[in-house]
């Protein structure tokens, strides 16, 4: 039985169209579990209704195997983190981080045992007389992360706490946020835009979009088994490179541009003898080699990112990135070669969207232990 359960959860506010959908979720005691999708998928409406800050239109929401549809935010036993820090101007960091406690009419021992322990956590200590005016970014969000700790709630929800931030900052914030939910042993919820934060962050990701649960899993999972083309195009950066295909003479052909040999008895029966989608990931198209695999592209942007290299080049209508570990020296205008292989093709059905068969290679489905 997980910590938060909901069961067909639905919000609308006009009783006909829904924000949320039948939304089945369990979510475990002490997961990091990361609500991720489009601005107007539902996540943070979503996130909202776990709170108590919105109302459920249908189903039932459970939290320690307990229904609390009706229960008020602070009988919910949970923290919140808002996007906008949602401090108090007019008050300290010391007093700011204390509110929810004073609320409580916590002791007032005990409440500077909890602030000393948790400022110290987040090297806050010499900041308590403060006030956020006088705070960096980063800072004020510390002391936000310090006020949900502070009350000891098992539940944290967090609501894009770092989208204000510059890019350095979150990587870092990224980290402590991490390190903090392992050490304190929180469930923690978070919600995000940004993909690359549900990677390196969640135990588990739900990819939410138009309301609609898209699929639910491990990150590598999500990254290597896309359930549709929206989760395919939606995890990873860059982005999966997609394309129309159809099989002629044992060849796939791509965008009636690219010629790919592929064995016929080796593709999914349902995708025989009509137009399917493929996609491939940007670092499974190599610096190509004289074999059959091999085709020469026109490179139309470059990338040096210092540690790798992003080339675009066109497949047809479409815009497709390969990644290349290092240096490389191309220019736009320039014709390289790039191997392309139908092993590491996803196989997608084109009306539905959904994900017929990922790819077989052996690179594709390698798990290295330590």
């Amino acid at each position: 039985m997980g910590q938060i359960e909901l069961i067909e959860v639905s919000k609308s506010y006009d009783k006909q169209h829904h924000v949320l959908n039948e939304i089945n979720l369990s979510i475990e005691q002490g997961e990091f579990f990361v609500l991720v999708g489009p601005s107007g998928s539902g996540k943070s409406t979503l996130l909202r209704m776990i709170a108590g800050l919105e109302e459920i239109s249908g189903g039932t929401l459970r939290i320690n195997n307990r229904a609390v549809n009706h229960l008020p935010p602070k009988d919910r036993n949970l923290s919140m983190v808002f996007q906008n820090y949602a401090l108090y101007p007019h008050l300290t960091v010391e007093q700011n981080i204390l509110f929810g406690l004073n609320a409580k009419k916590v002791d007032k021992q005990e409440q500077k045992k909890r602030l000393n322990e948790t400022a110290d956590m987040m090297g806050l200590s010499e900041l308590l007389k403060r006030k956020p005016k006088e705070l960096s970014g980063g800072q004020r969000q510390r002391v936000a992360l310090a006020r949900a700790v502070v009350s000891e709630a098992p539940l944290c929800l967090m609501d894009e706490p770092l989208s204000n931030l510059d890019a350095k900052l979150r990587a870092n914030m990224r980290m402590e946020i991490r390190r903090l939910q392992q050490r304190l042993g929180l469930t923690m919820v978070y919600v995000t835009h940004d993909q690359v934060e549900a990677m390196t962050m969640g135990d588990r990701i739900m990819v939410l979009n138009d309301g609609k649960i898209q699929q639910i899993g491990a990150p590598i999972t999500l990254y290597n088994e896309p359930a549709n083309l929206f989760v395919a195009s939606f995890i990873g950066s860059p982005k999966m490179n997609m394309g129309s295909a159809i099989i002629a003479n044992q060849n796939m052909i791509i965008e009636h541009t690219l010629s790919i040999p592929i064995d016929p008895s080796k593709m999914p029966q349902i995708l025989k003898d009509r137009q399917f989608t493929i996609g491939i990931r940007a670092e499974h198209l190599p610096y190509g080699t004289n074999d059959a695999n091999t085709h020469e592209v026109e490179v139309i942007n470059v990338e040096q990112l210092g540690n790798e290299t992003l080339v675009t080049f066109e497949v047809g209508r479409e815009l497709w990135t390969a990644k290349w570990l290092g240096q490389w020296m191309v220019h736009v205008g320039d014709k390289v070669p790039i191997q392309i292989s139908a092993e590491y093709f996803h196989f997608f059905n084109s009306e539905s969207g959904l994900l017929v068969r990922a790819a077989t290679a052996e690179k594709q489905q390698e798990v290295i232990a330590i």
